[in-house]
């Protein structure tokens, strides 16, 4: 299959022919031989590269979670290097100066949470104020374009971390939540998408052909980015997901945690696609860093039946006994944006079964899954 930037290749950036250009990439912006979008819009002629602009994590996509990174210059291009996680994660007027077209071109891991989408989504803002282009060049969801997990995210809560209406697991590829977003924000935005060739949606991105490239430091594989809209909640909590170990976010823990039992409740309830085992690490980095946790480690069985969020409602719902985990601890605030304001209601306050709270997700899902469809492209 082709990536957007592959297929604008094949057609020699004819869209962007003569026009000053700012792309917002990071080290998961490469063609199919590897080489960046940055080197091949520089090398093309076609269009005059302006400007650099980067998201979480930095250009080179090294930099920690939630590190706070500043401008610079590429040394190959020269080009200044625009830091949209630092003083600033809109771009201003005074960055935009001068360009004709933008162009979103970053590989997403397909959860809400994730900040890349709502990095685009700013800068989708901005371009329509400025009456500046907007070209996505899509990238494939990798954790597959057909399930959908999670409750929506309700309007009325907006954050970096919770910017779109769409379940947790909402199933897009960049250039679908852009046009969703134009739409559900009213953008008075010139938007245009470089269509993926050959993606079937049942895919994972390991049937792609395309080589992984970690999109941030502790999402290093398929698996782990199946798991992260589950597991990623727990960042909401005081427990550890493995940053800093060899099996971030296929493994949960903290050091007082009764394991054995967390491990049994959850085999016993028979989840699909997963297996669950007790396992100790001592974490690099995190809020544990340097002690010995006691903690869970999932197995995926059966991507396609494995379902990340159940795992997390079954796990959060076990945790809230004190009797047997009283050291557990949610930031209410975090997981509010995190999961939204009715899970967490239904979780701690109303304590809910995860049954129930599993199909109500499972309504919004289906509600949301109605609703996408006008925006889909494959």
């Amino acid at each position: 299959m082709l990536t957007g930037l592959d297929a604008a290749e094949q057609h020699d950036f004819e869209q962007l022919a003569g026009k000053r250009v700012g792309i917002i990439t990071n080290q998961t912006g490469v063609d199919r031989a590897g080489r960046s979008s940055v080197d091949a819009l520089f090398a093309s002629g076609k269009a005059r590269l302006t400007a650099i602009f980067s998201p979480e994590h930095g250009f080179r996509g090294n930099a920690a979670d939630g590190e706070l990174i500043s401008n610079s210059t590429d040394p190959v291009t020269g080009l200044p290097i625009y830091s949209l996680y630092g003083k600033t994660r809109r771009p201003t007027p005074a960055m935009l100066a001068g360009i004709d077209v933008l162009v979103f071109d970053i590989q997403d891991v397909g959860a809400r949470f994730y900040t890349y989408l709502t990095t685009m989504a700013l800068c989708m803002e901005e371009a329509a104020r400025l009456k500046i282009p907007f070209v996505v060049l899509d990238r494939p969801n990798p954790i597959s374009g057909n399930v959908l997990e999670g409750p929506v995210l309700a309007r009325n809560i907006q954050d970096f971390t919770g910017y779109f209406p769409v379940p947790v697991r909402h199933g897009l590829t960049a250039g679908e939540m852009a046009l969703l977003h134009k739409d559900v924000r009213g953008l008075n935005l010139d938007l245009s998408v470089v269509k993926l060739q050959g993606w079937d949606r049942s895919s994972y991105y390991d049937e792609t052909g395309l080589a992984w490239i970690n999109p941030s430091p502790n999402i290093r594989g398929v698996d782990a980015a199946i798991m992260y809209p589950g597991i990623g909640g727990f960042e909401a909590t005081n427990m550890a997901v493995g940053r800093g170990t060899d099996a971030p976010f296929l493994w949960f823990g903290a050091p007082w945690l009764d394991a054995q039992r967390l491990v049994r409740t959850l085999n016993e309830a028979n989840l699909a696609g997963v297996r669950f085992y007790a396992e100790e690490k001592t974490p690099a980095m995190d809020i544990y860093a340097g002690k010995l946790c006691r903690g869970v480690r999932m197995e995926i069985l059966d991507r396609a039946a494995v379902r990340p969020m159940d795992i997390f409602v079954r796990a959060v719902c076990a945790l809230r006994e004190k009797k047997f985990y009283g050291g557990f601890r949610v930031s209410e605030a975090e997981f509010r944006l995190t999961a939204g304001n009715n899970v967490y209601k239904a979780v701690f306050e109303s304590k809910e079964a995860p049954e129930k709270i599993i199909s109500d997700f499972s309504g919004q899902c289906a509600d949301f899954g109605r609703f996408r469809q006008r925006y889909l492209l494959y």
